[in-house]
């Protein structure tokens, strides 16, 4: 299959990207690894849209970072994408660290930020009671946001398939054929090929491997994993901004956060690890749980309703690397995009778009391009929405998982929608449900139940999460069975 573009990797750069592109006469494919999209950094992080202000002036993140966040907020409302914007703390507990605050400040100035304060300890505690009495200053940006990561990502993807560009799953990349000067032949690991005139690799922890196959080594990704408390959303209001601690080499330290679903996130740690580890430890959990009640004493870290790992894709440059690889025309590589990535998400999209310009790529914007999306969310609608709903579509009547309340009808439209769930967790991650406080302990056969039925899919190849997750394998008993047994 040839295409004009193809794209190496669906976390939130690469539907980014393959959004920027849906807007042309181009044909467009994404490769995943996995089977789903989204499903590896970018489903395991804070959420948080950075204002602006960590970046070092001058760098790619700094830049792309402002601009990134300033995008999201009409890219949000047109693709129906939950966020809020509850503006950012940055905490110092000492002289030392109040000079820091000062630095960062100064920083978010020469990177463009706007409304920026530093603000003194009866502030900071009018706004945030609930804030250590430890804390003297603090630097305050109101321009920052919650998101619901891996949404955003969806968001983009969608929008780009329902604009006639291709997904391919379970499409993982191990080698690369230069055909000069046609392009590219992209081979995976099970030897099905696409051909392409430009390649992106946008493949995350993976982008350093990806380049290897067409260019000489030029970086190296160097993994980092953090560590996660998700809170019941009974502790929701606990903070109203989004805290964090004073940065230091490690990252940006151990954060206190909303989410955009109501619940607090606590963390990450940084361990340096492996591309694939994602393992929770409790010395992690300790570690996490120590930095976070130094900014929030009365944290309650028994209402955690889960504990998640994510992997960072740091890289040996400490920016963004955006460009062209040597010896091999047309190929574009997005690595090492660490934080604030998730903000820059959509301006890494448009640089990426002015580099295959500059490559040759020709570009003409379509006449028509569907550049909205809209999502039921039946929990949301008033009482007369939802009976106007229920009554055109039963299925909207039925709640699956009462702790979020999402109905079967959500579920339908998710798995009919343009990039469906293949597992359980897929259907968690686009409508919600298993993610309240039971974990899934009510709505988890009744998903199951209706995946089965809905793929036309044996019960033994039902699967959790990623290829290979089964969940069943047979059935124990018989309702006859039981009946004789309990007579």
């Amino acid at each position: 299959m040839q295409y004009d573009v193809a794209v190496i990797g669906c976390g939130v750069v690469g539907a980014a990207v393959a959004y920027t592109l849906s807007k042309y006469k181009i044909s467009v494919i994404v490769l995943e690894a996995e089977n789903d999209v989204a499903d590896i950094s970018t489903k395991a992080n804070t959420g948080i849209l950075h204002a602006g202000y960590d970046p070092e002036p001058g760098s790619q993140m700094a830049k792309l970072n402002v601009d990134g966040v300033r995008m999201a907020r009409e890219l949000c409302e047109k693709l129906d994408v939950p966020v809020i914007w509850p503006g950012t703390f940055v905490v110092a507990f000492s002289d030392a660290e109040m000079q820091t605050v000062k630095e960062l400040y100064d920083r978010g100035v020469a990177n463009g930020i706007k409304d920026m304060e530093i603000l003194d300890a009866r502030r900071v505690h009018g706004m945030e009671p609930n804030l250590s009495p430890e804390i003297k200053s603090a630097l305050f940006a109101p321009t920052s946001g919650v998101i619901y990561p891996w949404e955003y990502a969806l968001a983009f993807i969608e929008t780009a398939i329902r604009n006639d560009a291709d997904l391919r799953r379970n499409f993982r990349v191990a080698d690369i054929i230069k055909q000069e000067p046609s392009g590219y032949v992209l081979k995976s690991v099970s030897g099905e090929l696409v051909r392409a005139k430009y390649v992106v690799n946008a493949a995350g922890l993976y982008s350093d491997f990806i380049h290897n196959l067409v260019s000489p080594p030029a970086f190296k990704i160097l993994p980092a994993r953090g560590e996660y408390f998700l809170l019941d959303t009974t502790e929701g209001n606990l903070v109203k901004h989004v805290i964090f601690q004073c940065p230091t080499d490690k990252g940006k330290g151990i954060l206190v956060s909303p989410t955009a679903r109501g619940n607090l996130i606590v963390g990450p740690n940084a361990v340096p690890g492996e591309k694939d580890d994602v393992k929770v430890t409790r010395s992690g959990l300790d570690y996490v749980e120590e930095y976070a009640k130094k900014s929030v004493p009365s944290l309650d870290l028994r209402t955690s309703i889960r504990n998640f790992a994510g992997v960072r894709a740091n890289n040996d440059k400490n920016d963004f690397i955006i460009s062209e690889a040597e010896n091999a025309k047309g190929f574009i590589d997005l690595a090492g995009i660490k934080s604030p990535g998730l903000t820059s998400a959509p301006a890494i999209a448009l640089e990426c778009l002015d580099l295959l310009t500059k490559c040759g790529l020709p570009l003409e914007e379509k006449k028509s391009y569907v550049d909205t999306r809209k999502r039921i969310r039946f929990s949301e609608l008033s009482v007369a929405e939802k009976q106007e709903l229920v009554r055109k579509s039963p299925l909207y009547g039925r709640v699956i998982c009462r702790c979020e309340t999402i109905t079967e009808g959500e579920i339908i439209d998710a798995l009919r929608g343009p990039v469906p769930p293949v597992s359980v967790d897929g259907v968690k991650r686009r409508c919600g449900t298993g993610m309240g406080r039971c974990q899934g302990g009510f709505c988890g056969p009744r998903v199951m139940e209706i995946l089965i039925n809905e793929r036309h899919i044996s019960y033994k190849d039902l699967l959790k999460d990623k290829t290979g997750s089964f969940m069943l394998t047979g059935i124990t008993k018989k309702q006859e069975e039981t009946y004789e047994w309990n007579r």
